[in-house]
């Protein structure tokens, strides 16, 4: 099996990468390819959004109160305060004015919108497209 793994090394020994065989790739590849999907959470968390919601947060006048909790409908993720989950299970990616929030689930991808009206809130989400059922 010690030839089913290929180590790629630069000048100094330091390894940059690591070539697979095809069959040990087949066995691998389950486990592999999951974890290339993850986005990295910290990268997505744009300053943008965060200055956005900070506003709207200065200019909430709604009739109830701000939650932040997050939940995924799609595959059950949840957080009770999406802004100090050490998880980042969910990154803010859109705020504005108008009281729209739009997450993206870290799990599974799904994107989650909360609409806040004067008294109430909805929420509606869209699933990737590599869950859809053709």
């Amino acid at each position: 099996m010690k030839k089913a793994i290929l180590y790629l090394v630069d000048e100094a020994g330091v390894i940059q990468g690591v070539q697979l065989s095809a069959e040990l790739w087949k066995k691998a590849e389950k486990v592999v390819l999951p974890l290339l999907e993850e986005p990295e959470s910290q990268e997505l968390q744009r300053e943008g959004p965060l200055k956005d919601f900070q506003t709207l947060m200065e200019y909430w006048d709604f009739t109830y109160p701000y939650s932040p909790r997050v939940r995924c409908p799609h595959c059950g993720a949840s957080c009770e305060d999406w802004r100090t989950d050490e998880k980042h299970t969910f990154i803010l990616n859109t705020a504005n004015l108008g009281g729209l929030l739009v997450f993206h689930c870290t799990r599974c991808g799904t994107t989650i919108r909360h609409k806040h009206f004067k008294d109430h809130m909805s929420i509606e989400h869209t699933i990737p497209a590599k869950y859809k059922k053709s």
